[in-house]
């Protein structure tokens, strides 16, 4: 029989908390805290482990000696090392997505995306280069670094990392204390804030300014906010405690703790109350100054959540929280309430009592708000009989209603499954209710992706109706860097697996593969890419350029083949870009295209290289027409119509153009004899013109050499051929 949840109840004033055994330890005497900085994951992630350099530890071989940073679960089961090269360690923490942080001193920070050891790399800055960090605190999406020289610095997103110095300190003579941060989503400014104990007062520093707050009641050792950031906790040097509001408006209690010691970590459970942990005791201090005490017999480290304070020890994991109302009203002996009566009537059906009927009854007015009181004390549970309990409760209370809606019964069903398999010792995710909405399925699935529980994740999914071609990918990518098998087999493999999944893309993995300096395999299973927008752009980091150009001209994507082509051109000499396309007529239209809008000489060069004389020829003429200098346009004139003599194909207009070089070279002569504008005319102008001068025999050979008719050189000798006159 499961015992009553009371049992393990401690009261703190006129409120319950209870402080739950989630796991027993994996790690048995491997690990012994007392050597470790401890630093949790939210919503119920990893643990990671830092040798505590401040401490003796004991000699386990050589590996004890090199900087790792170990990686466990919550019921204490290995998940990774993570080895560090970069100097002592001033600060490790976790994003929200369960990424791990690390800064070293120089500055360096490393944000690890997996527990692969995949990681990209920033710096803080020239300050904190210069000067080193000192420590650090961390929130979600950011952190605050504080400088040696007392200076801090902030990170407000790891997506888009930008150093940012804080203001100054404003006090001038400075004794510095315990400091700790609120995250933007707590300040008005909607930056980050620093609450530093400065002498005996606060100084609250952000972006723009410092402020002295005034107090007198410092040094304060320790501060901490509230998880709504409505709340600021301070703990003096003479064991005094003080809660105040985050705007300093208002104070709401003192508790004196009557101790000297300093102890190891102060922090808010939830919103509710204060914990304050010593090397093996934890104190809740109640907002009324009302104190509960925890012991261990060893170093204890705590981990805040959302709703409640992980207990790491080096015996179990433990989970401290307050008992929501609730859950009060249901278990507590002699409730009244009519969720527990509705709860008592699945007890009394069970021996096929006929109070079961008189319970209903009861309650028959307030059966509605009993059904909603038991599924929404079912989330708080983490025993499976509790549970089951409850939701069978409310199967009776709905099943006596005649209009109830099912939604939130069956939505409640889903989702203590999905956190009964989650929090299963195997897989060590502890997490709870409340946090599992915050989080959300898709983010709970990333983590168990990141700890390569693909099945797992793969039937959540399923079961939450969520999309299941990333957990594929992520699978294939850890194939490919893990199997020793040869390439075809790994890609015969993948595909067979990936073929259920539609629209699922091979990118990813054919990068994967390439970074693991596998080529022939990226090759291969890139030819299972359904888009070519996702293949090209690999295939050129490849140095598959030509299979790039086939692959985005068989696409039909204009975009994508320009893409490619200016890849290319910026690549290779003119000479090896044009064979390259040369033999792909869609590519080569798309090149004398862009040759067109890029200037004459590129166009020149294409055609010559394609041996297209003709058109060669044609820009030359083109380029002709357009230039002022006399001689310069004879010159390209004549290389022009030579270059259409020399040309195999007929060209219609070549004739034209070879007789325009000529009338030209005529006008040039004659204007350079006589002293008079000729070039620009039609022939027949040039004829009347030279008539007009008295140059006959000229005209009469000009009439010859172009093919004048009879007729029309009568006229214009006569004066009466009507001329056209330029516009």
């Amino acid at each position: 029989m499961v015992p009553n949840p009371t049992l393990g109840w401690e009261r703190l004033q006129d409120v319950f908390y209870r402080k739950r055994t989630e796991y027993s330890m994996m790690w048995n005497d491997e690990v012994d805290l007392s050597e470790f900085i401890v630093t949790g994951a939210p919503y119920g992630g990893a643990i990671a482990l830092v040798r505590d350099t401040s401490r003796p530890m004991s000699y386990r071989g050589p590996e004890s000696r090199q900087k790792m940073i170990l990686i466990y679960s919550n019921a204490g089961q290995f998940i990774c090392n993570i080895p560090w090269d970069k100097g002592s360690i001033r600060g490790v923490g976790w994003s929200n997505n369960e990424q791990l942080l690390i800064v070293g001193e120089d500055g360096n920070v490393r944000l690890y995306h997996d527990f692969q050891g995949a990681f990209t790399q920033f710096s803080l800055g020239k300050e904190a280069e210069d000067h080193g960090v000192a420590e650090c605190r961390f929130w979600g999406t950011g952190f605050v670094a504080r400088l040696s020289n007392n200076r801090f610095v902030a990170i407000s997103r790891y997506e888009e990392p930008r150093p940012r110095l804080l203001a100054e300190i404003a006090t001038t003579a400075v004794e510095l204390h315990g400091w700790n941060i609120a995250p933007p989503s707590y300040t008005l400014s909607r930056h980050v804030e620093v609450f530093l104990g400065v002498n005996n007062t606060l100084n609250v520093i952000d972006s723009m300014e410092s402020q002295d707050k005034r107090l007198q009641e410092g040094p304060f050792t320790h501060v901490a906010v509230s998880s709504n950031g409505a709340l600021l906790v301070l703990y003096t040097s003479y064991g005094k405690i003080y809660v105040i509001s985050s705007d300093f408006s208002k104070k709401y209690s003192e508790y004196d703790t009557g101790t000297l010691d300093s102890p190891s970590q102060v922090m808010w459970c939830a919103n509710d109350c204060v914990a304050v942990a010593w090397e093996n005791e934890i104190r809740l201090v109640g907002p009324g100054g009302g104190a509960l005490s925890f012991y261990y017999d060893s170093r204890i480290a705590l981990i805040p959540e959302a709703d409640g304070i992980r207990i790491i020890s080096n015996e179990k994991c433990e989970f401290l929280s307050k008992v929501p109302d609730i859950v009060v009203d249901l278990f507590r002996i002699g409730s009244t309430a009519p969720s527990a009566i509705l709860l008592d009537a699945v007890e009394q059906l069970e021996f096929k009592s006929p109070k079961a009927d008189d319970n209903i009854q009861l309650i028959r007015s307030n059966l509605n708000e009993a059904v909603d009181a038991c599924v929404k004390a079912a989330s708080y549970e983490p025993e499976q009989y509790w549970q089951k309990r409850l939701l069978k409760a409310a199967l009776l209370g709905k099943s006596v209603l005649e209009l109830y809606s099912s939604d939130e019964f069956v939505e409640m069903c889903e989702t203590l499954r999905v956190l009964n398999a989650v929090r299963y010792y195997d897989v060590g995710i502890l997490i709870t209710y409340e946090e599992f909405i915050r989080l959300t399925p898709e983010r709970l699935i990333d983590r168990l992706i990141s700890r390569q529980r693909y099945l797992l994740a793969l039937r959540l999914s399923d079961y939450l109706q969520l999309p299941t071609d990333k957990i594929y990918i992520r699978w294939s990518c850890a194939k490919v860097k893990a199997s020793p098998d040869d390439d075809n087999t790994i890609c015969k493999t993948i595909v067979n697996k990936l073929k259920a999944v539609p629209g699922v893309s091979y990118e990813e993995i054919a990068r994967t593969a390439y970074d693991e300096g596998r080529s022939k395999l990226a090759t291969l299973l890139l030819n299972y890419e359904p888009r070519a927008g996702r293949q090209v752009p690999l295939l050129l980091d490849m140095e598959e350029d030509e299979i790039a150009l086939i692959k985005a001209v068989e696409s039909g994507d204009p975009d994508l083949i320009y893409y490619v082509l200016l890849h290319l051109k910026g690549k290779y000499s003119l000479a090896q870009f044009f064979r390259l396309v040369n033999d792909k007529p869609v590519a080569s239209a798309v090149v004398e295209q862009l040759a067109r809008n890029e200037g004459p000489e590129l166009l020149k060069d294409f055609y010559y290289q394609d041996d297209r004389r003709a058109d060669s020829a044609l820009v030359i003429y083109r380029e002709a027409l357009l230039l002022d200098d006399v001689q310069d346009r004879m010159d390209k004139l004549k290389l022009g119509t030579k270059i259409y003599q020399d040309s195999k194909d007929p060209y219609p207009d070549a004739k034209a153009m070879e007789d325009h070089a000529k009338l030209y070279e005529h006008q040039v002569g004659y204007e350079k004899d006589y002293k008079t504008a000729f070039v620009g005319l039609t022939v027949a102008e040039t004829i009347k013109k030279l008539i007009k001068i008295g140059q006959g025999s000229k005209a009469s050979k000009m009439k010859g050499e172009f093919k004048v008719p009879d007729k029309m050189f009568i006229f214009l000798k006569e004066g009466t051929y009507p001329v056209p006159k330029k516009n």
